[in-house]
């Protein structure tokens, strides 16, 4: 079997292809083809990634091609994994919330809209290629926003596609690792829409201990993810929150760390990048591959150990030194698909954690709805766990976004900048119809052309 990845100079690609190494073998997959419109970082991603294989001593197939046919054509399995206009669009999104008064954020709010806008058209151009060369490969959708473009996707009629999210399985493992845990042990359901999500439910081996972890204060302060929240609002709640939902419960918190801050999420970002590729580039990878996997492991650190740390104000976590960094196992967004082709090729199957339809799981929304919840994943397909009840709380939250999503799909297909401000005074983080109107003028004029241009 074949992947093929498209967006395949993301720097990610490598960490992937090291979690894939652990279970290729098992998941039958023999070689993973990477395209990206970037061919000289596509160039470098590839070496380091062969680097990879070889030094792990595996005889998986890694190549690169430079057309979007070829990483598509007889593909089993396909990643789009798309960041559009580059690192330097996320800093402009940034700023243009920031300018406005509000959180500009890659995947909530204003930052995502402007975002899902550039993204949604370009993917469905990739959708429209798949359809015709590999009509029956499962789509894997890393792009973020992950839950938005995964619904603009299903609702242009493209159904073999499952949105990917690392959050969820980043926090399980964290817990798993608190308590000594193996994570086959630990049930975890969770429910809501994509960086919108709550867990109502943790069981080790049957036994329900969500109100013992919530009133740990030890365990609640351990965990990256939960640290961050006022302890009075998760027991208050009863529900153990998405990270992401720290914009929605600390808004103001968040804007104020933004504000103080040097430099933007996306500005560290496009830094660290930058000087990434500009020392990778700089050398001859053939001659000393393992130097130049160390020097990308390094900048790799740099992005994963300040993540959150600027909205939340809290610190860095430490850093390793330079010189002998490990590969991440690729647990991530690449793990959270590789568990899930193990799912689909299994009688057993696994429970995992996806963006997919909803198919009356969560009550009050359509079936047709892309929601994020705990599903039961097996060669018999994907079923998401239903939910009998849903707080008044998350209810609301849920119908303001999911409608915010779908009138944001609707702007960008139909090219309708009203229907665009209506999804934007939508938005919890918005929430004001002269707020939204100038929004969409400023990313208009930021961008030197209307962003909403239609026909996606």
């Amino acid at each position: 079997m074949k992947i093929g990845v498209i967006g395949g100079a993301g720097v990610r690609t490598v960490i992937f292809i090291n979690g894939l190494l652990k279970r290729y073998k098992k998941l039958n997959i023999d070689e993973v083809v990477l395209y990206d419109i970037d061919f000289e970082k596509l160039s470098i991603i590839g070496k380091l990634c062969r680097h990879v294989v070889k030094r792990e001593g595996k005889d998986l197939t890694v190549r690169e091609v430079f057309d979007p046919v070829e990483a598509i054509r007889g593909m089993d399995y396909i990643v789009t994994t798309l960041r559009v206009g580059g690192d330097h669009s996320r800093v402009v999104d940034e700023s243009v919330a920031l300018g406005n008064g509000v959180i500009g954020q890659e995947t909530t709010g204003v930052g995502g809209f402007s975002m899902a806008v550039r993204t949604i058209p370009v993917l469905m151009d990739y959708c429209e290629l798949i359809e015709k060369h590999a009509p029956n490969a499962w789509i894997f959708n890393f792009t973020n926003p992950s839950g938005l473009v995964t619904q603009a996707l299903h609702s242009a009629g493209y159904h073999r596609i499952i949105g990917i999210c690392d959050a969820p399985s980043s926090l399980k493992y964290r817990m798993c690792d608190k308590l000594g845990v193996p994570e086959e042990e630990m049930y975890v359901e969770f429910f809501g829409l994509n960086h919108l999500s709550w867990i109502k439910s943790v069981q080790v081996n049957g036994e329900e201990i969500m109100d013992k972890l919530i009133a740990d204060d030890d365990f609640m302060s351990s965990i990256h993810e939960l640290k961050i929240f006022d302890r009075e609002l998760v027991r208050q709640t009863g529900l153990i929150p998405n990270e992401y939902l720290y914009y929605y419960y600390h808004r103001e918190r968040a804007l104020a760390n933004i504000n103080k801050s040097d430099m933007t999420r996306g500005q560290t970002i496009e830094k660290v990048n930058i000087e990434m590729m500009k020392e990778l580039g700089a050398m001859d990878i053939d001659a000393d591959p393992e130097e130049a996997l160390q020097i990308f492991l390094y900048y790799m650190q740099l992005r994963e150990n300040s993540y959150m740390s600027i909205e939340s104000g809290s610190a860095n976590r430490p850093m390793l030194e330079k010189g002998s960094l490990p590969v991440p196992e690729g647990m991530g967004y690449a793990g959270v698909m590789l568990d899930c082709i193990e799912g689909m090729q299994s009688e057993e199957g696994r429970t995992l954690v996806l963006s997919i339809l909803n198919q009356g799981s969560i009550p009050f929304l359509s079936d047709d709805d892309v929601v994020e919840v705990t599903c039961n994943v097996s060669k018999n397909g994907i079923q998401p766990v239903k939910q009998e009840t849903v707080p008044t709380m998350c209810e609301l939250y849920i119908r303001l976004i999911k409608r915010y999503e779908r009138l944001t799909v609707e702007a960008v297909r139909e090219g309708d900048e009203e229907k665009a401000i209506e999804a934007l005074m939508t938005h919890p983080l918005i929430n004001s119809y002269s707020l939204a109107k100038k929004l969409i003028a400023d990313y208009n004029e930021a961008y030197g052309e209307k962003i909403l241009k239609g026909s996606a």
